[in-house]
């Protein structure tokens, strides 16, 4: 557990510190890469759902890109405009709006999926190959 100094006394910074400090600086890191692109982390995090290739319906998709429908909606209108991705009536249930990677969101996600992973090596690139496993194992367990 990191530790900060304050006056010789020591006390524990508090673990939701330590995660949100984690994911802000990955994030930043994401955002470099994709700033060629004009695209935003939370437009990539919605890309990179779609990029299982399944139709996902909006409140999916928010929960997923961890943003209020009512922002998802206008970034799915961005990316939409941009023909990354296109909407369409779920075919088992007509009232239900699903949203889909188009080719050309394809491409663009595949072209910057390598850079997009190297960030996230940078990140943790003092930890070895068993050290980030276990640290994804125990953070996809906190995220249940």
């Amino acid at each position: 557990m990191s530790v900060v100094r304050t006056d010789e006394v020591r006390r524990p910074v508090p673990l939701g510190d330590l995660v949100g400090r984690v994911a802000h600086r990955m994030a930043r890191e994401v955002e470099r890469e994709l700033a060629a692109a004009g695209l935003t982390i939370d437009q990539w995090r919605v890309l990179g759902l779609l990029a299982d290739g399944a139709g996902h319906p909006m409140s999916e998709i928010a929960e997923h890109a961890m943003v209020p429908a009512p922002t998802l909606t206008k970034i799915v209108d961005r990316l939409t405009d941009s023909a990354m991705v296109y909407r369409r009536a779920d075919v088992a249930d007509r009232r239900r709006v699903l949203v889909l990677l188009s080719e050309h969101g394809r491409t663009v996600h595949d072209e910057l999926a390598p850079g997009v992973a190297a960030a996230e090596d940078r990140m943790s690139g003092d930890l070895d190959a068993a050290e980030r496993t276990t640290l994804r194992r125990l953070l996809e367990r906190l995220a249940e």
